[in-house]
């Protein structure tokens, strides 16, 4: 198996050191003084005070590479769009491409088997860019659990979590998302086979869409914003709303709301990765967690008053930090 990372990131790095260990044929695409650290000494990961270190190919430029037989994307939606282009010398005939990220995946419509079947997200896919150049039919979906930072050039420190949730978007098991999740449980990953995996997506994204604008209007943490009223009912209104958008296009949620926040709250005194991001002047995830959203509710007919206000002041929470920045 032949696989690419792009974005040799927290979770990026993770992934490829542990499946090049595990005998994956791994390379990397990486820039700046992260690329040079693991050019120069290899990839570290760093978990519960014990290290190991892989020597994977690490480049800027894609077309070293060649084409693969996966693409695993572990960029930020914002910037997996922008880098759509130059992914492309990375796609063969038969290149497989994993949406390894938050939010809802540009190819949510893809084979979707409702109304809106086909139908390109803007939030996330400006101009259908992605959708144009890498194809829907290559698509992956994946659902990130692991938390994981980079702390220093060429090392990435696994903090928890072990599990990706894999799916096709027509809910088939396949020859190729199978050999997927068999390489990745061979490197020491829970990579189950999920045949509803928007519903999967919705899950995560149920808690996204909503701590974490919140926590960048606020600067509270998890617990904080999982147990004092103010910020509780804020968020427990978001959730319903989402809800009702993603029951509109066929979603089903295995939880309900209450229990759901409680999951965010047990994570404890933790700040969101958006507020982590405002507060390290980088690019917010807004619109791959909540500005989609929006837009899936305005397909679908739904009313989301709370969503509405609370994406324009995060929106605009975002603008006034770049003036800044």
């Amino acid at each position: 198996m032949k696989l690419c990372v792009y974005g040799a990131g927290a979770i990026g790095g993770t992934l490829a050191v542990e499946l090049s260990l595990a005998g994956v044929d791994v390379s990397c695409v990486a820039r700046g003084p992260h690329l040079k650290a693991i050019q120069a000494s290899g990839l570290k990961l760093v978990q519960d005070g014990k290290e190991k270190i892989a020597r994977v190919r690490a480049v800027e430029d894609a077309r070293e590479l060649g084409p693969q037989d996966y693409v695993i994307i572990a960029l930020k939606a914002h910037g997996a769009a922008a880098a759509a282009a130059r992914m492309v010398p990375l796609l063969g005939p038969n290149t497989s491409v994993v949406t390894a990220q938050n939010g809802i995946p540009w190819w949510y419509f893809h084979r979707h088997g409702g109304a809106h079947a086909g139908r390109r997200l803007e939030a996330v896919d400006p101009g259908g860019t992605q959708w144009s150049l890498i194809g829907p039919e290559r698509a992956i979906g994946c659902v990130v659990y692991p938390a994981a930072e980079v702390e220093a050039p060429g090392v990435v420190h696994w903090l928890y979590g072990n599990r990706f949730m894999l799916g096709e978007p027509d809910g088939s098991k396949s020859p190729r998302l199978e050999a997927l999740s068999k390489a990745l449980t061979a490197a020491g990953f829970k990579a189950p086979v999920r045949p509803r995996i928007r519903d999967d997506i919705w899950l995560k994204l149920w808690g996204n869409l909503s701590f974490n604008p919140v926590s960048v209007l606020t600067h509270a943490t998890l617990v904080a914003l999982a147990t004092e009223p103010d910020p509780k009912s804020v968020i427990r209104a978001m959730m319903v709303e989402a809800q009702q958008v993603g029951e509109a296009l066929g979603a089903s949620f295995s939880v309900d709301v209450e229990t759901r926040i409680g999951w965010a709250g047990d994570v404890g005194a933790h700040k969101t990765s958006m507020l982590q991001d405002l507060e390290r002047g980088r690019p917010m995830e807004i619109e791959a967690l909540l500005g989609v959203v929006v837009e899936m509710a305005r397909l679908a007919g739904v009313a989301t008053p709370t969503l509405d206000m609370i994406l324009a002041l995060v929106r605009t929470r975002a603008r006034v930090a770049a003036q800044s920045n």
